[in-house]
């Protein structure tokens, strides 16, 4: 608990310095998140990349791209990079192996992005379609994205009686 107050009080009376660990800290949070969803996307086997619960849910696969057209669409438009592999996003052709290629090269995007961005961009502000926020609620809304489907995608293999992997968050 003191560290937790000393941390805190640390960000309020050193709010530039602060700054510099954010990028850093997100970017092993994002491994981490990385290795978890390939995991999951992995546990599924080819033939039921098209599972989904109901006909109003997207599909394994479709939810996989899905997650990977977010990080494309948050991390070109709002951090000002280029990500390549934009192509076959609704591709559900596409193979177990190619779509979490895909998958890996939105995260390793992403990641090549916020590397090269400087600290102080964080608090920009950003014209975003629920209103205008700053650049650290972007990437607080790309990692909570990938959480939020990764959550469902254990639910999906649960229903096919496969065991997940083992948590990987630290």
């Amino acid at each position: 608990m003191k560290n937790l107050l000393f941390i805190l009080i640390f960000l309020l009376i050193n709010p530039l310095q602060s700054q510099d660990f954010v990028i850093p800290t997100f970017l092993e949070k994002w491994e981490n998140s990385k290795s978890y969803l390939v995991a999951i996307a992995e546990a599924m086997p080819p033939e039921k990349y098209d599972f989904k619960p109901t006909d109003r849910q997207k599909g394994f696969q479709d939810q996989l791209l899905h997650i990977k057209s977010n990080m494309d669409w948050l991390g070109s438009t709002y951090f000002g990079g280029e990500l390549s592999g934009k192509e076959n996003d609704n591709n559900s052709k596409l193979t177990k192996e190619e779509t979490i290629k895909l998958l890996v090269n939105a995260f390793d995007g992403v990641s090549a992005i916020l590397k090269n961005l400087p600290s102080n961009a964080l608090s920009e502000k950003v014209e975003f379609f629920a209103g205008e926020k700053t650049k650290l609620q972007i990437l607080n809304l790309l990692q909570d994205h990938v959480t939020h489907h990764r959550g469902q995608l254990i639910v999906y293999l649960n229903l096919n009686n496969i065991e997940p992997p083992e948590y990987v968050g630290w």
